[in-house]
């Protein structure tokens, strides 16, 4: 019997794929080791282990400073990122006058605090917190106490601080054991008003323990500028408006549209959220990386790509891994030189392609096909192809590979990397899982070229390649400057089947179990950590 073939997106003629690219303030000072990987299945010294930014998406979950009657306890309760906090006469603010290092910050005014409603129960050795003075009011002190009885007593930590009027790090050494929980307390009354960001714990656990993947808090920003959602794809994490977008038939099709922030709010995710949280062809990765600590944002239609361009309040700097999955349109000149920047300085990109053919006029005497969604003369292939041969910058291969032209199916693969390469495996064998298995429906592959850059790995290859070649490879990673890439030839394993009704999805995400393909989250997200630098 014929197996049924999964459907999946049409490109210019025939069956699609989709490509991707990871990327808000950048978190890489959260703590003094926060920039350099974290080992896993092994011990850790000072590990961040929560961190809280107050970055709450559209909405703030608490606009007064109190609620009737005052110093209620539950009114004063919100749940942010890192978990559920008491904010006496405090909130979570965006007002220009808000020193903040993302879109938003605590605020605090009186004799107002800041309280966790939780343990951390690895212990803390340090603890790191941003703070300054509200424009225009006057300086203030605050301290930080903690408790070892679930908040029953307090003691403070080292003396009271005084706020500037610009964003300062303070940090304090606690050395505590066990389960410990914080408190900010604003020690110098009156109405001036102080606020407070980034706070970031680091565990004291050392002595040979094996800790749990840490919460990092990085900042993932995923594409959605260059027509992801053209013809019959979305990739986009969520989406709650339209907008036309060009066809390859000609004219235009009225597609979902994409916008910064997902909503409902990611403070609203569990562990047991659904990827239908969000509405989006792959939401599921968004959410799984909400879950694990990490924030996600959207660069929406009509948005800059920029790097260093502090107007721009998304420019790259601000985020840590830049996503952009198929994209339909060449990058400009300005945005080529901005992401090749990004990432030589430390930024993560993530590229993954989709099939195509020799040209994109349509199928080849081989039948491949192009995935050209806009019709434009370009599909993904061809746009990375681009930013990788012309960007004025390095123009010779800079990440040492090429993406082929061509349009193949795997169902799965198991040439998978064995060799002891620490990044490779730390990418398949990380903290989301082990990743044994690839499947493509209709995704193309990339060659090798060491002698531009050495440090680029294949991860998975064809059946029908040489295992460790250089040809064949359907995804690899590779590091420019002190920055890092990840490659994946097919948007069908990140395909979660969900999003806008009017297209043919695909799981590929989760929907491959029966076949035993299910590691295909474990190579997305070990990716995007490792991208983050938070494995």
């Amino acid at each position: 019997m014929m197996q049924r073939m999964p459907v999946k997106k049409w490109g210019l003629i025939g069956l699609s794929v989709t490509a991707l690219l990871v990327g808000c303030h950048s978190l890489n000072d959260l703590t003094p080791d926060a920039g350099q990987p974290l080992t896993t299945g092994a011990a850790r010294t000072a590990a961040v282990s929560l961190s809280e930014g107050f970055e709450v998406g559209s909405t703030s979950p608490k606009t007064a400073y109190d609620v009737s009657p005052t110093g209620s306890a539950s009114g004063d309760n919100v749940t942010l990122n890192s978990g559920s906090w008491n904010m006496y006469d405090a909130l979570v603010g965006n007002l220009s006058g808000d020193l903040k290092a993302g879109s938003w910050s605590g605020r605090i005014r009186n004799t107002g605090k800041i309280t966790m409603l939780f343990d951390v129960t690895s212990g803390i050795s340090t603890v790191t917190v941003k703070h300054g003075t509200y424009s225009g009011d006057a300086a203030s002190q605050w301290g930080l106490w903690y408790s070892t009885n679930g908040g029953s007593s307090w003691t403070q930590s080292g003396s009271a601080v005084t706020t500037g009027s610009s964003l300062q790090t303070q940090t304090f050494t606690l050395n505590l054991s066990g389960s410990v929980r914080l408190e900010i307390r604003k020690l110098s009354g009156g109405s001036s008003r102080i606020n407070i960001d980034d706070i970031a714990i680091n565990d004291n656990s050392g002595g040979g323990t094996t800790n749990p993947p840490a919460t990092t808090g990085k900042k993932f920003l995923f594409d959605a500028s260059h027509y992801e959602n053209a013809g019959s794809a979305d990739w986009q994490i969520d989406a709650d408006g339209t907008e036309s977008v060009p066809s390859y038939t000609g004219g235009t099709t009225t597609e979902l549209k994409a916008q910064r922030t997902p909503t409902p709010s990611y403070t609203g995710i569990t562990s047991s959220t659904s990827e239908t949280y969000w509405k989006g062809g792959i939401s599921a990765w968004a959410v799984e990386l909400v879950k694990r600590g990490q924030l996600v944002e959207t660069l929406p239609v009509g948005a800059s790509i920029t790097y260093g361009n502090s107007a721009n309040p998304q420019d790259l700097s601000n985020y840590n891994v830049y996503v952009v999955v198929e994209p339909n349109r060449l990058f400009s000149a300005a945005e080529k030189t901005a992401i090749m920047n990004f990432v030589n300085n430390g930024g993560g990109l993530m590229m993954v392609a989709d099939h195509t053919a020799a040209t994109t006029g349509g199928a080849d005497s081989n039948g491949y096909n192009p995935s050209d969604r806009d019709g434009d003369g370009y599909d993904s292939p061809r746009v990375w192809n681009d930013l990788m041969s012309n960007n004025g910058i390095n123009n010779n291969k800079p990440f040492g590979f090429v993406v082929d032209y061509v349009d193949i199916s795997e169902k799965p693969t198991t040439k998978v990397y064995t060799g002891s390469n620490a990044n490779a495996q730390l990418v398949l064998n990380g903290a989301a899982g082990t990743a044994s298995k690839l499947a493509f429906y209709n995704g193309t592959t990339a060659t090798l070229y060491p002698s531009t850059n050495a440090n680029v790995q294949g991860l998975f290859w064809r059946s029908s390649s040489t295992l460790n070649g250089s040809t064949g490879v359907m995804a690899l990673l590779s590091t420019y400057g002190s920055g890092r890439v990840v490659f994946v030839g097919d948007s069908s394993p990140a395909d979660d089947g969900t999003g806008d009704p009017n297209d043919n999805l695909f799981n590929g995400w989760s929907g491959d179990q029966p076949s035993g393909y299910t590691s295909h989250p474990a190579l997305h997200l070990n990716a995007s950590l490792w991208l983050a630098k938070a494995q």
